[in-house]
């Protein structure tokens, strides 16, 4: 209900295999590559000077950038559960970990419910060979990992590489896991080779699967904080504040080349959809950028939820395009679910299909879908259109509020013009109030809500270290 509420008339160097099947009945392929913490300026096609991203910009060139794509929330786990499930963190209660933790950390009880519906499970009944490679963040208990959730195969670390005693040896963390599938194969894995170890696990399963259409959901541990690259990547970037940061952020642009490189080897280029993205805004502490946008990771301004987003799929996606009307991550499942002819779930999702945005340059338009901004569990911003309303501030206690910002004028959300536009004020706290109800707000539960997933014991996968 509430998606429609939400909307103002929306319209709706590799081997050579065999050749693949690309008969007319068969989906595109589909690859999502999700970085971690990547700021809206952090590639060079969206104006970094302090990395140089040319596969990443090669994407752009060849398909479509978005510059007002919006993720759910400004850290990881609601922001990834939105992604998968294109429900708002609210609606399936992943707002936060346990206790008062915004996300998810070792040993939580909560994670993604099991009955919650995945992209891959959406895709699976088509014939999707699926796999989830990288950083999961949804639960680290073994009902709730990527193989319980629509994912043939699953390679790499359960949550994020800040949480193991490689950046903290005195903390009370337990040893990162490195998982195959649902077992542990290494402990505290060293964090230099990880993009490379998953370009690896991408590339072999691009291969095994390239005579059936598969989904390969690509979510990096990078470059979130500790930064790492491998030695052939030490000093490589131009970003002399923070080295680290740019050479990660530079070998991960190198990972997707190696995949590119791979698709056109394997004739399966054309048949291949690609987004690339992240997980919400920059972290500026660490080295980020979200220039020219306010604020960063973990805050409800443009810098912390408006991210890069580019679609790439020849022949399909317009080529070379710069669009700045509103998607979503919540509109990617139902997006796909539509190009691909898949049955969207049979529970509430709060995404749209956008697939016409995706596709077609001239798409008529006489609608954008709504943004709603959550901090934790509070509601604190809504957008529609130009506008975005400020309603809370749950970091800042002055806050005397709403506070109106004209995104079409004022990127970095400097001037507060609530006092020009009193109807677009009180428009929007009406979309608020909608929200509120269905979703809530705060500690007011709403009626549209699920059940996060729990467990009654939960363990860590390897123990904690020993006081």
């Amino acid at each position: 209900m509430l998606a429609k509420l939400l909307l103002a008339g929306l319209a709706v160097a590799t081997p050579q295999a065999s050749a693949p099947d690309s008969g007319p009945d068969r989906p595109p392929n589909i690859v999502l590559i999700l970085c971690d913490d990547l700021g809206y300026a952090d590639i060079s096609c969206q104006g970094s000077e302090f990395q140089h991203t040319p596969n990443i910009d090669k994407l752009a060139e060849e398909g479509t950038r978005f510059t007002s794509y919006y993720v759910s929330s400004g850290v990881c786990t609601p922001s990834r559960a939105s992604l998968l499930t294109g429900c708002y963190p609210r609606r399936v209660h992943l707002d936060r970990g346990d206790g008062d933790a915004w996300v998810l950390f070792p040993g939580h009880h909560k994670g993604l419910h099991p009955d919650e519906v995945t992209i891959a499970e959406v895709l699976k009944p088509l014939g999707y060979a699926t796999a989830c490679i990288g950083k999961w963040h949804l639960g680290d208990q073994p009902v709730f990992l990527p193989t319980r959730q629509g994912f043939d195969c699953y390679f790499g670390i359960p949550y994020s590489n800040d949480m193991g005693q490689t950046p903290k040896p005195r903390g009370n963390y337990p040893k990162t896991p490195l998982l195959r599938d649902e077992q542990v194969i290494e402990e505290e894995p060293d964090q230099r080779y990880l993009t490379r170890r998953y370009v690896d696990e991408a590339i072999r399963f691009v291969r095994e699967h390239a005579d059936q259409p598969f989904f390969l959901y690509w979510p990096h541990t990078f470059p979130h904080w500790p930064h790492y690259s491998s030695p052939s990547f030490d000093g490589r970037s131009h970003n002399t504040a923070v080295p680290a940061f740019g050479d990660c952020v530079e070998e991960l642009d190198w990972s997707v080349g190696q995949l590119m490189a791979t698709l056109k080897a394997l004739d399966l280029d054309d048949d291949t959809l690609v987004i690339f993205t992240s997980d919400n805004g920059g972290n500026t502490r660490h080295g980020a950028r979200n220039t020219p946008l306010r604020g960063g990771k973990g805050t409800t301004w443009e810098g912390g939820q408006r991210v890069p987003c580019i679609v790439r799929w020849p022949g399909h996606v317009p080529v070379g395009r710069v669009d700045d009307r509103i998607l979503r991550s919540l509109d990617v499942l139902p997006s796909l679910a539509t190009i691909t002819g898949a049955a969207l779930p049979e529970q509430e999702i709060d995404g749209v299909d956008r697939s016409a945005l995706w596709l077609d340059d001239g798409a008529a338009e006489t609608g954008v879908p709504d943004m709603l901004y959550y901090f934790k569990q509070h509601l604190e911003c809504v957008r529609s259109g130009r506008w975005k309303l400020r309603i809370a501030d749950t970091r800042d206690q002055e806050f005397t509020g709403p506070q109106l910002f004209d995104l079409a004028t004022d990127l970095g959300e400097a001037t507060d013009v609530a006092a020009d536009h009193p109807d677009a004020v009180e428009r929007l706290l009406g979309i608020a109030d909608r929200a509120r109800a269905e979703l809530g707000d705060g500690d007011r539960e709403g009626s549209g809500q699920r059940p996060a997933g729990q467990v009654e014991a939960a363990v860590t996968l390897l123990p904690r270290p020993k006081r």
